[in-house]
Order: C-alpha cells, then sequence, then structure tokens
C-alpha cells in the first residue's frame, strides 16, 4: 500500500468519510485475517476478533496521531482483540465431566508439533513468534506494534526460541482416553 496513500485516506476516514475507512480496511483485511488466525487458530475466532478491530479502530481513528502509523495501529489492536479472546475461552470450564486419562510416553523419536509449542508459549513470547515467524515481521514492526524496545522483543524472541527448542527435543507423553 502506497504510503502517501495510505496517509491521505486515514486523514479522510478521520474526517469522517466512511468511504475512506473502508477502503483501509479492505487493503488491510487479509494480513489481519492472517496475524489472526495465527494467533486464534479457528475461522470464527479470527472473524470476532477483526469484527470488533474494526468497531474499535472505527471508534477511535480520531485518536490516531499519525496517519502513517495506522497499519501499526490497527495491528495492534488486532493482537490485544485475540489475546482478550484467548484469555476469554481459557477461562470458560466445560461443565461435562471430561473423560479420565492415562498417559504413556511416545516412542523417543515422536516430538511435540511446533504450533502446539508455540501455543504453549506463555503470551508475549507467543505473540512476538507469531508476528516474527509465522508473519514474516521484522523486529523493528514488531517493536512499534507491541510498544515495545527492540531489544525487548529479541530478548523474549530468544527466551522462546529457546523453550522451543527444549519442548520441541523433549519426548511428549501421548494421552489415551479410557
Amino acid at each position: 500500500m502506497d504510503i502517501d496513500f495510505l496517509e491521505v485516506e486515514v486523514k479522510r476516514a478521520q474526517q469522517g468519510n466512511k468511504d475512506a475507512f473502508i477502503v483501509l480496511i479492505k487493503k488491510m483485511e487479509v494480513r489481519m485475517y492472517n496475524i489472526a488466525r495465527a494467533i486464534v487458530k479457528k475461522d470464527e475466532d479470527c472473524a470476532d476478533a477483526m469484527q470488533e478491530t474494526i468497531l474499535k479502530a472505527y471508534k477511535s481513528l480520531p485518536t490516531l496521531r499519525n496517519p502513517a502509523y495506522f497499519k501499526t495501529w490497527i495491528c495492534r489492536i488486532l493482537i490485544n482483540e485475540c489475546n482478550t479472546l484467548l484469555r476469554k475461552k481459557s477461562k470458560t470450564v466445560s461443565m461435562a465431566e471430561p473423560p479420565e486419562a492415562v498417559f504413556f510416553p511416545k516412542a523417543s523419536d515422536e516430538h511435540m508439533d511446533l504450533r502446539e509449542a508455540v501455543y504453549r508459549l506463555e503470551e508475549a513470547q507467543r505473540t512476538i513468534v507469531i508476528l516474527h515467524y509465522f508473519q514474516d515481521m521484522p523486529i523493528r514492526q514488531i517493536a512499534d506494534i507491541l510498544e515495545l524496545s527492540e531489544s525487548t522483543v529479541k530478548t523474549r524472541l530468544y527466551r522462546a526460541r529457546i523453550r522451543l527448542t527444549r519442548w520441541l527435543n523433549e519426548p511428549v507423553a501421548r494421552e489415551v482416553r479410557l
């Protein structure tokens, strides 16, 4: 997306032009979907997160000080919405009695799946890993989106890689339901 075009459309949208806002969202929707999908996994959750993001962005667009940061700003809102959705889902408890589980170790050559390991990371590390490796975002852009220093992003990425390496090299237990 051309930077001059982007800034012009953001300014028009800030002045109340709904069509300009729609153009901005249309230009960003694939990227937004890919980010949301990488974080929340399910299509319906992506749709929820994107819908909330678009609504919040529309309502708070006048507060965006620098139109050049629109993409970073909306990605930050989306990531926050995705993480909020994940937190809400993790607090939801099923009332059904879960079946009893017995654990058997897998063969030593079977290890945890990479995506499974990434989703086990704490939220701050998981978000950075997803943005950097799954969305190919540079460290500087991640730092801007998350409002962190580049060194903090690098440190979290480094720690996440260590944890992932450890998890991926450990044999995992296989769950068998009785």
